[in-house]
């Protein structure tokens, strides 16, 4: 029990603060995308003979990365471009389930956490995400609002915005992989 308040703890204290940054950015899908996308990492970590929660971590990461790659003609609204991708890669991780053989794969361990399942690893995993988060904002918490708030000024004063908007994006995709086994 001790594991599982601790565990929580750690993802709710992260999130927190990230999560108002999600707001003010405009990002409400992001997280919900991420976490239906790394079905897939799953698959392919299965396919692969990976750890899952490696799969998971690399997928968040490349989904994140092609996120941003694709928000940056701004051709459609970010959270349509979420809500596609979300859904895109959750047939994806579906299909590649499918192919993987010799094993049997509980869909639901994956799609929701289980906060009472956590061990010593997940514990030092999780605050070590604290840890990265907590230094990120103490180093990054101005050109990171600022470049939140209002983007044109903080180029202005110097705020290298697509740096923070990169940096604020895989440090989400890194806090949604890890709080997974959690939520």
């Amino acid at each position: 029990m001790l594991r599982a308040f601790l565990g929580g703890l750690g993802v709710a204290g992260v999130a927190g603060p990230l999560g108002c940054f999600v707001i003010w950015r405009g990002m409400i899908y992001f997280g919900a995308a991420l976490a239906h996308s790394a079905l897939l990492g799953v698959a392919l970590a299965l396919l692969l003979g990976w750890p899952p929660d490696l799969g998971i971590a690399l997928l968040c990461l490349a989904m994140a990365s092609g996120f941003l790659l694709l928000d940056r003609g701004q051709l459609i609204a970010s959270d349509t471009l979420l809500g596609v991708l979300a859904h895109a890669s959750l047939a994806l991780g579906l299909l590649a389930l499918a192919l993987v053989e010799g094993q049997r794969v509980d869909l639901m361990s994956y799609l929701f956490g289980d906060i009472l399942a956590l061990n010593d690893t997940d514990l030092l995993v999780i605050f070590g995400l604290v840890i990265l988060v907590v230094g990120g904002g103490l180093c990054f918490w101005r050109p990171m609002l600022a470049s939140t708030v209002n983007e044109d000024l903080a180029r202005v004063e110097g705020v290298a915005t697509a740096t923070m908007k990169i940096l604020f994006t895989l440090l989400m995709a890194v806090v949604i992989a890890v709080g997974m086994k959690v939520v």
